[in-house]
């Protein structure tokens, strides 16, 4: 069976690979932002950031060691976590050069973390394409099998068919000769005619 080759545009192509950075670069620029209105070394928003990245880290935690935990919960807490330690960093300090670093790193580890995904994905990938491949060839190969017995049986039957008409008028042209006896022939030996049954298909 053909599957329909669907081709992805090249935005959805490009989409995972500029995400982690779109990402980071986000939030340093809200975070630079939040500077310019009133963050820079106000030690009441610093400590906000650091209960909620505190808090989102500790949930991280929490689904990845408990007993029903989960990872993409996990995943996903850590990086709230990070992302409110870059905009808390990011609104806090009044120069660029740490703000800048912690992107940096940041976009690093997102990249890090999106490439061992990326390959989890491409595997699964080529292991479906090939198992598809497989069985397309093993469905291929009986269906070229069948067909082959087919047309031998097809024309084997042909073959029987060919071999009584032929043998039906030799009896018939032979009956017409002159001093032809059927009894003689009889006590000859007639070869049997082999029972064949044909369908005809329209």
């Amino acid at each position: 069976m053909n599957e329909p080759v669907i081709a992805r545009h090249w935005v959805a192509l490009a989409a995972p690979k500029v995400a982690p950075a779109v990402a980071t670069s986000t939030v340093l620029i809200l975070g630079r932002i939040w500077n310019a209105n009133g963050a820079e070394h106000s030690t009441g928003n610093a400590a906000l950031m650091v209960v909620l990245a505190a808090g989102a880290a500790a949930a991280g935690v929490f689904a990845s060691t408990g007993w029903a935990g989960d990872r993409v919960i996990a995943g996903t807490a850590f990086a709230t976590s990070g992302s409110l330690a870059l905009a808390g960093v990011a609104g806090y300090a009044d120069g660029l050069s740490l703000p800048l670093l912690l992107w940096a790193l940041a976009t690093a580890v997102a990249y890090g973390i999106a490439a061992r995904h990326w390959r989890t994905d491409h595997r699964a990938t080529v292991a479906h394409h090939r198992n598809t491949a497989l069985r397309r060839l093993d469905h291929a190969h009986v269906e070229r099998v069948e067909a082959l017995r087919a047309g031998a049986q097809i024309e084997v039957a042909r073959e029987g068919a060919a071999y009584a008409t032929a043998l039906a008028h030799a009896l018939t042209a032979r009956a017409t000769l002159p001093g032809f006896d059927p009894a003689a022939l009889t006590r000859a030996g007639l070869p049997e005619l082999p029972a064949i049954d044909i369908t005809k298909e329209s």
